[in-house]
């Protein structure tokens, strides 16, 4: 969001479970030592959602960024945003993150596994005409928040070895990536 947005921005890499984010430095920004973490000034922020949103409305360039302004258009790019990061992100991707690489922490548990899987492809088909229909990007005619969001579940997927349909792998590909995000494998 950051790039697209054209800030400038230090970053620091901190690895999750390396031991990083129980620093009693970060632990002071993030009691719940859970990475991202903006900080804004004084202002400290996490959750990715939360972040990509303050920053789309904090730093508004409205010729890069649909930020709607009116209570119906924002309800409707709400609506993909918690779609996304509530049904695709945390309901399937997170269980598979967890028990696919962290077995070790967090066992492995194949059975969730798949059905994380199927419910992630149940999910991203059944939005896929919606997806389809909305054009180049999902809420009017620039990327917004809800874009950057469905654009790195759609990473993990790929990276996860999901398979997307024709329809929502021709979607993902037409919307291109937002600038800054790595190629899938």
């Amino acid at each position: 969001m950051l790039l697209e947005l054209g800030l400038e921005y230090e970053f620091h890499a901190i690895g999750s479970r390396t031991g990083e984010t129980k620093t009693d430095e970060f632990m002071l920004l993030n009691p719940r030592h859970k990475i991202p973490v903006l900080q804004h000034g004084s202002f400290v922020l996490t959750e990715s959602a939360a972040i990509i949103q303050y920053l789309s409305e904090t730093f508004t360039r409205p010729e890069l960024m649909a930020v709607p302004r009116n209570a119906e258009s924002r309800a409707a790019l709400n609506e993909w945003c918690y779609f996304i990061a509530t049904e695709l992100d945390a309901g399937s991707l997170y269980v598979m993150r967890r028990h696919l690489g962290l077995e070790h922490v967090y066992g492995a548990a194949p059975k969730a596994v798949e059905a994380a899987r199927n419910y992630f492809m149940e999910n991203a088909e059944a939005m896929a005409p919606r997806i389809a229909k909305s054009g180049r990007y999902l809420v009017g005619d620039q990327i917004s928040v809800a874009d950057i969001l469905l654009m790195t579940c759609l990473d993990w997927a790929v990276t996860d070895r999901i398979p997307l349909s024709n329809t929502l792998h021709d979607v993902s590909l037409a919307r291109g990536r937002p600038a800054g995000l790595p190629e899938g494998p």
